[in-house]
């Protein structure tokens, strides 16, 4: 069988033994919005759970409106222009409204990455600003949640007028769906704040997973957060596997983001009859498998399908390399998985992005995981905690090989995207 997985700009063809395959496991097919501007503009005059936006926007001095940063394949080109359309023509001039790129920890978007998230109209005549989660003097602290989590939330969000999220409703390995609430923390919250909202208190509770909200404390706190924080007006999106836009909601953040959520869970989830020996998955491609750190994400979507003690196979580009310098340092720091688990549930150690790596630790709990790419040398993938293998097809034979005739593979190639699932006996 001959399967194209999402890798890169430009896809990963691999063949994969026919008697073995399960799959592959897709997202459903959702039919394509024919006029995405006409629904987002009724969407803006007749939104879920909130007057319409130009209301809303009547009378106040200044906006804000946050957007994903380039991790995210939302369609900010066709989103923002009604938008900002709405808030200049509601009387709120231009040089008042602020469009910020919710980078949370990840580095800024400048240059020509910017003009490839907003296009080049909106970056020659709006003011963009990125996001600085490490910088605490430009956030402004809004209390401590009774959960004991710190609420250091950008400023310049704090202090304006409206405030306004986009994004994009898919599957979140800890937050359940993405999208939502989840612009402001972890998007626009300082590190202060991530780092208790993403320490081990949370990360290790069982519904800390894809596709969970009802009892995943951290959807909860970060609701919470965002509450604290205010958000007037939200518009989110879910796309299907050519990134096409399939369905948009808007309005209240919570109303309107549960709204999409019932759309998503409904064309994402995936079931197999029972865990496969071997899963072959990606990170969706660019962007989000440019870093190790945001491929972990097509590693954590796997593990409902994998056997214990199987194997999961993930092709990933790593363009970018491994991650931050912080998450780099913590497999310098750590000689283990286990040293680094048992330093960080000690409460005695702490470096930035290791969140990510926890969630590595969960995979190599129950699966081992071998790693095809072409961005990060074999030498190097070694000491991520991972084996690594020059194909796909290579890493797939030595994993039958090891677990014998009957062993079977489920295919993901779309990676995170999919929710997979072991249907209920």
């Amino acid at each position: 069988m001959r399967v194209k997985l999402d890798y890169g700009r430009t896809g990963l063809e691999v063949e994969l033994p026919d008697d073995r395959v399960v799959g592959p496991l897709a997202i459903r097919p959702a039919k394509p919005l024919d006029d995405p501007r006409g629904v987002l503009l009724t969407k803006l005059a007749r939104p879920t759970g909130t007057p319409p936006l130009s209301e809303l926007a009547r009378g106040k001095k200044s906006a804000c409106v946050v957007i994903c940063d380039i991790t995210r394949p939302v369609p900010n080109s066709l989103l923002l222009p009604p938008i900002l359309e709405t808030l200049e023509d509601a009387g709120i001039p231009r040089e008042k409204i602020l469009i910020l790129i919710a980078t949370g920890l990840h580095r800024p978007n400048e240059g020509a990455e910017l003009v490839e998230l907003v296009g080049t109209e909106i970056t020659e005549t709006y003011r963009i600003e990125n996001h600085h989660g490490k910088v605490l003097s430009e956030h402004t602290y809004l209390g401590t949640t009774p959960k004991g989590v710190p609420a250091w939330i950008d400023t310049r969000y704090v202090e304006a007028d409206l405030k306004i999220t986009t994004g994009l409703i898919e599957p979140h390995l800890m937050a359940g769906y993405s999208g939502g609430r989840k612009l402001i923390c972890p998007g626009i919250a300082a590190l202060e704040t991530v780092k208790v909202w993403h320490g081990p208190d949370f990360l290790e509770h069982p519904k800390a997973d894809c596709g969970f909200l009802e009892g995943n404390p951290v959807h909860e706190e970060n609701t919470r957060i965002a509450r604290m924080a205010g958000c007037d007006f939200i518009v989110n999106v879910t796309i299907d596997a050519g990134r096409w836009i399939t369905s948009l909601v808007a309005g209240d953040m919570e109303q309107a983001f549960l709204e999409g959520v019932k759309f998503i869970e409904n064309v994402v989830k995936a079931e197999i009859d029972e865990p496969c020996d071997v899963v072959v998955t990606s990170s969706a491609g660019y962007p989000l498998d440019t870093t190790f750190y945001q491929a972990v994400k097509g590693l954590t979507g796997a593990l409902p399908i994998v056997k214990r003690g199987g194997t999961i196979v993930l092709a990933a580009s790593l363009s970018e390399g491994i991650g931050s310098p912080e998450f780099q340092k913590l497999f310098r720091e750590n000689d283990s998985l286990q040293t680094f688990m048992h330093r960080i549930l000690g409460k005695d150690y702490f470096v930035m992005d290791q969140w990510q790596l926890e969630e590595l630790a969960k995979v190599c709990r129950k699966a081992k995981v071998k790693i095809v790419s072409d961005g990060l040398p074999a030498e190097t993938l070694k000491t991520l905690f991972v084996e690594s293998a020059s194909t796909v097809e290579q890493a797939v034979a030595e994993s039958l090989a090891e677990y014998g005739p009957g062993a079977r593979v489920a295919v993901i190639p779309k990676g995170p995207y999919v929710l997979p699932a072991v249907a209920a006996s």
